[in-house]
Formats: structure tokens, sequence, C-alpha cells
């Protein structure tokens, strides 16, 4: 593994612990030429379907883009980074229990909804109304009372 702050390949593992159900291994490393700890995730590669657009347009899933929606929504909230973590790892199984080679981005955002209202309600809103393009107020109000009821 590449340090992230010189770039060396030397070094070694001070810690790994299971994390997320089993199912990502979490490694404290030491940078045997710089001296500085970083920590890396490993996860078993799934095959992850195509996702279509709404334009109709099929792109592969990038886990990279649906967590940075996440955390856009979890801005200034207590949301931990392995609670986001938890939940790509919930979507993603999700997604490869289905066994389908596409899935739609109206599936995938409802699924990743379903998941974060659980989470925390005002990142959920956030991300609905991004996900679901609010155009006014009346919209977001919508949302809201769906969710207070």
């Amino acid at each position: 593994m590449r340090c992230p702050y010189c770039g060396t390949l030397d070094n070694r593992v001070i810690d790994s612990r299971l994390s997320q159900a089993g199912e990502v291994t979490r490694r404290r490393r030491e940078c045997e030429n710089c001296g500085r700890r970083y920590t890396t995730y490993e996860r078993v590669e799934q095959m992850t379907p195509l996702i279509i657009k709404n334009d109709g347009r099929r792109q592969p899933y990038d886990r990279n883009k649906l967590l940075a929606g996440l955390r856009r929504a979890c801005v200034k909230r207590p949301v931990s980074a392995e609670a986001l973590e938890r939940l790509l790892g919930q979507v993603e199984r999700w997604m490869t229990d289905r066994g389908e080679q596409e899935v739609s981005s109206a599936k995938l955002g409802k699924r990743v909804l379903l998941e974060l209202r659980e989470l925390d309600q005002v990142a959920y809103v956030r991300f609905a109304s991004v996900y679901r393009d609010f155009q006014n107020v009346g919209e977001f109000l919508d949302e809201l009372t769906q969710l207070k009821d």
C-alpha cells in the first residue's frame, strides 16, 4: 500500500479489525519512511450492475460518486464516516442480491433514501431534494409532511 504522505511502498500494519459486519477489514498502517500513520479499508470486490440513468444512458456504478453525494447531504450532521460506509454496504448488498445486470437510477435512489431516512432525517431531505429535483418550497414541504407522519 502506497503511503498517502510520501508515496513510498514501505509500511507495516499496526492493527487490523473487521468492521461493518465483517465485510470490511480496517487496517492501521505506519509508513517506514516518514513514520506517519494512515488507515486503509479492504473489501471483497463485488460485481455491481450498470446504472440506467433517467435519459437512458448506462454507466458503471460509482461508489465514490454516491459517497460524495451522501457526504454533501450529511454536512454538519452527526453522521459518522463509518455509518455512511455501512449505508453504502447495505445498498451495494441490495444491488448484488437482486442478481440483475442493470438497475435504474430511480430504484437505486429510492433504496439510498430508504436507508438514509433511518440514519438522519435532515440528510434524508437534503439528499431527496437533489435526487427528486425539487423545484419549489411546496415540494420540500410535501416531503417534510411525509417524513413527519
